[in-house]
């Protein structure tokens, strides 16, 4: 009789002890399911901060058959390599524009004084499995912003330079500057060691609350602690070598399309070059006028439409081209092989959006495009938006789809109902 395997996350308790159990034979999964895990899973997370005009993204039909929208059209050469959600939204998220916040970490009330965020769906993964590449994670944007966040809800600054994100990807420094980098990781790691003693001093006599806030202040140092030591090996590994050369950024503000394709290319290399595998990007959305044949209106002006048939006539033009760079990224991934697939599956590639209506800043009826990553694609999956799955749920397949032991990520405590691996 089969036996199931042990949970990793298994303990043994004694008097006052808690000790993690080391991978076990026991904890394998067997070699059929380890299957649907393979190595080198990825994720990629991307945000429009400006909504995608619903009637233009979801199909009137559902199912596998379903007649392409608008903005599905370009895709159609990788129909099933993709899925499209309709009805979907994160319970207790409102607040317009504030609900950025809570796009990757579904924490309620985004707008309240008293709200406190959460940790974003790729920073849970990179605690986990991000200390298997170079850099556990990327956070990017094409103008500023930031999708991730900490566990202890801080928000995390996003590089939106392409020609200093190239630097950083595949440009090695001279035996000084590393040897200078070296320094400071040593020298961090000692001040490491000195606050943490101390924090441990003060620990005494403090209140619960106290106790709580230094709790995780002694997981943040033990988090940075790995990360320097994590960082000294890498200085030492030459970082991989590329055809592209190093971008020169765009710096009209305004090019949407050009700084979004940019940041694609690179990500294309970083995933390709397996520097990392947990890839987060903020899109751009800004009061100026997208450099668009036919745009004469600036971007959130055509986001907060109204209905008025000029601005949505507008604003399909901006959102198509959007829809056509996400689709060449897609398509480099498609064609890029790997260990006798290709990286578009063994790619998540997340695209959506805060706003299910931008013009009227409803957080309902989010706008939810998965493609690659090993899933059954080919359909667009309709929900009732008076009553759904929560998005959450989505996110709870993507971690378990990257080999991750979770059952439940925020408001998700499942999956989403038809979607299957």
């Amino acid at each position: 009789m089969a036996t199931r395997p042990l949970s990793r996350r298994s303990f043994l308790r004694g008097t006052g002890v808690t000790l993690a159990i080391p991978l076990l034979e026991a904890m394998r999964l067997p070699a059929k399911a380890a299957a649907l895990n393979p190595q080198r899973r990825r994720m990629v997370a991307i945000m429009t901060p400006l909504g995608i005009h619903s009637e233009n993204l979801f199909p009137t039909d559902t199912g596998r058959n379903y007649t392409p929208s608008p903005y599905l059209l370009p895709l159609q050469g990788l129909r099933d390599k993709f899925s499209v959600f309709s009805g979907l939204s994160h319970p207790g998220v409102d607040g317009g524009h504030d609900a950025e916040r809570s796009f990757l970490t579904a924490a309620p009330h985004p707008g309240q004084p008293s709200f406190r965020n959460g940790v974003s769906l790729d920073q849970f993964a990179a605690e986990q499995i991000g200390a298997e590449t170079r850099y556990s994670s990327l956070v990017l944007s094409t103008i500023g912003g930031s999708i991730s966040w900490t566990r202890g809800g801080v928000q995390i600054p996003s590089e939106a330079s392409p020609s200093k994100l190239f630097a950083k990807l595949f440009l090695d420094g001279t035996k000084k500057e590393v040897e200078t980098q070296v320094g400071k990781l040593k020298q961090g790691q000692s001040i490491m060691d000195t606050v943490n003693t101390q924090a441990k001093r003060f620990a005494g006599g403090l209140g619960k609350r106290d106790q709580e806030k230094l709790d995780e202040y002694f997981t943040s140092v033990r988090e940075l602690e790995q990360k320097l030591v994590k960082g000294e090996e890498w200085i030492h590994k030459p970082k991989p070598q590329v055809e592209m050369k190093q971008p020169t950024d765009i710096q009209d503000n305004a090019d949407l399309i050009g700084r979004t394709t940019l940041m694609y290319d690179l990500m294309h290399l970083a995933l390709q070059t397996d520097s990392t595998r947990l890839i987060t990007l903020q899109l751009q959305g800004t009061g100026l006028v997208v450099p668009i044949e036919g745009v004469t209106m600036d971007h959130h002006n055509l986001s907060h439409h109204g209905k008025d048939p000029e601005k949505l006539k507008q604003l399909a033009l901006v959102e198509e081209a959007e829809f056509k760079a996400l689709g060449g990224f897609l398509a480099k991934l498609n064609d890029t092989k790997e260990e006798g697939s290709n990286l578009l599956d063994k790619t998540m590639v997340y695209f959506g959006s805060n706003l299910g209506n931008a013009s009227s800043h409803d957080n309902r009826n989010m706008p939810t495009f998965l493609a690659g990553g090993g899933f059954k694609h080919g359909q667009h999956l309709a929900f009732d938006t008076t009553k759904p799955p929560p998005l959450g749920n989505l996110y709870v397949q993507m971690l378990q789809q990257l080999g991750l032991e979770v059952d439940t990520f925020a408001s998700g405590k499942g999956g989403i109902p038809g979607f299957t691996a």
